[in-house]
């Protein structure tokens, strides 16, 4: 069976605003549904931006979403929604913003545990307006299905992915992110770039996603130097969020694969961002596969202007440094002697591995952090 023949469904926020000014699209979106009573999620500094969003009624704000959010921060947001009882919930921020805000929307009221939602469509359904805005260029969340949250228990990432969860209004302006620091710029979005890679790559890709994917690749090789250069280069953070958007778009039909599943241990073990995260391991995990898929290898490389490149590893990974990312997991305060375990929980992770278009055994990821280390 071709591509072509394999079925592949394809789902979107209802509507995407995109572009300078686009923030001001919500607050005449919600007055056209009559809504009189909000609940936004957001970290500390977007917390106190609120205002930006124009929100008529009352509007209640969860403001202290965590960077790698766990159970408890979830279950906090949970208790502030179950007293405001909103009619909207927006996601204001990064993807820890916007996947406890999907969670909000399809908890509260619905008789169902997180742990009861955890996998591929098992929530049972959403009774409120869902909005996400986005402020980085690098998840794509606003344009996704799924929700990451940390057990703390067993420090794994618990996944929930559902349509219940993809929202009624996604919107990208990108000069909101025109505050965020030129490191966080540069770890974003490669985090960006990884999402399209791994999709382009996986055993699961399809034309109808590759086409994103390749085209997010393009837009970071050609934008993302620029912004970490200048934070005001308006052009450049625009092409970002597009980047960001199209990673969105791959998530869902396609996800992520190895890459994914190695940075995972850095953040919930060791509490590495996870824009960051990926950024370290992303070289590594397109050098393992370039054997398996060495036309799409060499496509990516192109893309990031590293066409001709002999040295898959090298090159990705100067790209990568030459954004002023630091590359070292000893730098990172990851302890060498954790790097058995950490091999072990991402070995664990199959609904990401098993998309890898190679196999990759537990000592080839604990090779690869002790080459990062």
């Amino acid at each position: 069976m071709t591509d072509l023949l394999r079925p592949i469904d394809l789902d979107r926020p209802a509507r995407i605003a995109f572009g300078p000014g686009q923030v001001d699209a919500i607050g005449p979106w919600a007055r056209e549904r009559g809504i009189t009573r909000s609940l936004v999620v957001a970290g500390g500094f977007n917390a106190a931006r609120v205002d930006l969003l124009g929100l008529p009624g009352e509007v209640s704000v969860f403001g202290t979403v965590k960077p790698e959010p766990d159970i408890a921060n979830l279950d906090a947001a949970l208790a502030l929604a179950d007293c405001v009882q909103p009619q909207l919930v927006v996601g204001f921020g990064g993807g820890s913003a916007m996947d406890l805000a999907k969670l909000v929307a399809v908890l509260p009221g619905s008789g169902q545990t997180l742990h009861e939602v955890v996998g591929p469509e098992k929530v049972a359904g959403r009774r409120v307006a869902l909005a996400q805005v986005s402020t980085t260029s690098g998840t794509g969340s606003e344009a996704g299905s799924r929700a990451l949250v940390t057990d703390p228990a067993t420090q794994n990432k618990l996944a929930v992915q559902s349509r219940h969860m993809i929202a009624d209004l996604a919107v990208v302006a990108p000069d909101l992110t025109l505050s965020v620091p030129a490191a966080v710029t540069a770890a974003t979005g490669v985090d960006a770039l990884a999402h399209c890679a791994e999709a382009f790559t996986s055993r699961r890709a399809h034309p109808t996603i590759d086409l994103y994917a390749l085209e997010g690749i393009r837009l970071v090789g050609r934008f993302l130097a620029r912004a970490v250069a200048d934070g005001a280069d308006r052009e450049a953070r625009a092409g970002l969020a597009l980047a960001s958007l199209y990673g969105g778009f791959c998530l869902g039909p396609v996800n992520t694969t190895a890459g994914h599943a190695v940075a995972y241990p850095l953040g919930t073990r060791h509490h590495v961002a996870h824009g960051l995260a990926c950024a370290v391991i992303f070289p590594h995990t397109l050098a393992f596969n370039a054997s398996a898929v060495p036309e799409k290898t060499a496509l990516v490389l192109h893309a990031l202007g590293l066409g001709g490149a002999s040295d898959v590893l090298a090159a990705s990974h100067g790209w990568c440094a030459s954004l002023g990312i630091e590359m070292r997991l000893s730098r990172l305060d990851v302890p060498e002697d954790d790097l058995p375990v950490m091999a072990s929980e991402a070995h664990a992770i199959r609904r990401l591995l098993d998309n890898n278009p190679r196999e990759m055994r537990r000592e080839d990821i604990l090779a690869m952090y002790r080459s990062a280390f």
